[in-house]
């Protein structure tokens, strides 16, 4: 009797830590979609406040053209960032595993952050154009969808950095790459942003549209 308990105490053990393994890997797994499922929630809401963004520069630069010798080299300058972020897109529902890619698109929404941020400075030299509502409303707007882009930046990489510890993890690093869970890029700080933008006025070079 004592012969067959034993072989089937050892089964028992082998089956319990069989079973704890799988468990384990299978929260594991869990987690790594709960995590990846995160990065890109958090991406779309980068997306999104990028949008938001885009969708007020048509009405900024109708009524900022609308001013007086308004210098217009900074307004060719959004113009021509516009252009450049809509050449540059990305899935927006799933973030990027691609370093490259999203630098490329990290380096044409800066440029068009720096042609705003010029707008608003030089739009310190026209007293009528702060005075219209028209303007401070985009103004504010703008000002508030630039705060909401540092945030949902910050969070986004936050999101990532969780995801990406997650997969160099254990049990995760012996089965992650295998079953597609890649290593995603954050969002890296944008040079200069500490300093101001230089502006250059040029009040006779006409606006391209």
């Amino acid at each position: 009797m004592k012969k067959f308990l034993i072989p089937l105490a050892i089964l028992g053990v082998l089956g319990f830590i069989v079973l704890v393994v799988v468990l384990m890997a299978a929260g594991s797994y869990n987690g790594l979609v709960s995590r990846s499922q995160g990065v890109d929630k958090q991406w779309a809401q980068v997306q999104n406040v990028y949008q938001r963004r885009n969708d007020l520069i048509p009405n900024l630069v109708a009524t900022v053209s609308g001013a007086a010798n308004f210098e217009k080299t900074t307004l060719t300058a959004i113009v021509e960032a516009r252009a450049l972020v809509g050449k540059v897109t990305l899935n927006a529902n799933t973030a990027p595993t691609d370093a490259a890619q999203l630098a490329a698109f990290e380096k044409a929404q800066g440029q068009l952050s720096s042609a705003l941020s010029r707008l608003l400075v030089v739009s310190e030299q026209y007293p009528d154009l702060k005075a219209t509502a028209g303007f401070r409303d985009l103004q504010a707007e703008l000002e508030g969808t630039e705060n909401r882009i540092s945030v949902e930046r910050e969070r986004f990489n936050e999101a990532v950095q969780s995801y990406d510890t997650a997969i160099k993890s254990f049990p995760a690093v012996f089965y992650a790459g295998a079953m597609g869970f890649k290593e995603k890029p954050y969002f890296t700080a944008t040079t200069g942003a500490d300093k101001p933008p230089q502006v250059q006025f040029d009040f006779n070079t006409p606006v391209k549209h």
